[in-house]
């Protein structure tokens, strides 16, 4: 297995970062294998999968170039650069550094990442320009659309594993942050169930990246390191939820989404980054839906967790079997 050595000072200067890129490159993992982890990413899928696998046939070199950079254990390190700060950067900052990687580190990092020697089609300098223009392609034609509804949900597992933290500490939060990943407890973070050697890392600033589709990695450049997780499933499949038509005429299209979403506990917190709406909008929506005996509230350590009553549970079903 791999693990890292990480001292107290290290996780508690951690941070959760917001990365355009980290999430564009998640999405081309996802088609360029062609596979979907729920119904949701199928749906994404179909819809965007025809015009990447065309935009493929029209430069195999760049399709040769991205199946080698994805490897079977391991990614190409150029493509998968490691944030340079825990402030969200906007695409263009970030794409550019995988653009400005010069040739021969993007060369060596393929040799890697296909545990051989590269082939003869790849033995050329304009690399990162094309592995950059294709990252860029899936970001403005597949992610972009949807970033504001994504970015919610990415806020939404920072909620959900900070308050994870507060109440279990660091074992319990990332516990189920990406497979083969867990606590051994020594101050040693598994990161990977392969076998790689240990890396001593106290000392260095560590991030932690959610993205929306089922897709982690993890990186290091210099004293950076970073690991790229798959937000929470529950939290994702919340977003996509559809809410009853007659439900929103009812309830108003605000109040009956909050509904809606309590199908599992959720704080305040966890609302506001999944409408989209502030907190005194959710707040005042909430109050409302317990006035009517639609939700309860219960205090869990320092949390405040609202969930649906039987009423409100037996409306919500109501309109979803109509």
């Amino acid at each position: 297995m791999g693990w890292w050595q990480v001292n107290a000072d290290t996780l508690a200067g951690s941070r959760f970062v917001i990365s355009p890129l980290a999430e564009a490159t998640a999405c081309l993992k996802v088609l360029e294998r062609g596979r979907a982890a729920h119904p949701g990413e199928r749906a994404w899928l179909d819809t965007y999968l025809p015009a990447y696998l065309g935009r493929k046939a029209q430069d195999p070199i760049t399709a040769l170039l991205i199946r080698a950079a994805l490897g079977p254990t391991w990614n190409a390190t150029f493509l998968t650069p490691t944030p340079t700060t825990e402030k969200e950067q906007p695409f263009d900052a970030e794409v550019a550094r995988l653009r400005d990687t010069p040739a021969e580190t993007a060369r060596t990092d393929l040799t890697v990442s296909l545990n051989g020697p590269l082939p003869a089609e790849l033995h050329r300098s304009d690399l990162p320009q094309r592995a950059a223009d294709l990252v860029e392609w899936v970001w403005r034609h597949t992610v972009l659309p949807d970033w504001p509804r994504r970015r919610r949900i990415i806020e939404a597992d920072v909620v959900a594993r900070t308050a994870q933290w507060g109440e279990g500490g660091w074992a319990s939060a990332l516990a189920d942050m990406r497979t083969g990943m867990r606590w051994l407890g020594q101050s040693r973070l598994q990161v990977t169930a392969r076998d790689h050697p240990p890396r001593e890392i106290s000392g260095a600033q560590l991030m932690f990246v959610p993205v929306t589709p089922q897709q982690s990695w993890v990186s290091w450049q210099s004293r950076r390191y970073a690991v790229v997780y798959p937000c929470s499933g529950v939290l994702a499949e919340a977003a996509r939820t559809p809410v009853p038509e007659p439900l929103r005429a009812l309830l108003g299209p605000v109040r009956a989404r909050v509904l809606v979403l309590l199908d599992d506990p959720k704080s305040t917190t966890h609302l506001v980054a999944l409408t989209g709406h502030g907190l005194g909008s959710v707040g005042r929506h909430l109050k409302v839906l317990l006035d009517a005996r639609l939700v309860q509230r219960r205090r869990v350590g320092r949390s405040v967790l609202y969930c649906r009553t039987e009423v409100g549970e037996a409306l919500v079903r109501a309109q979803q079997d109509a």
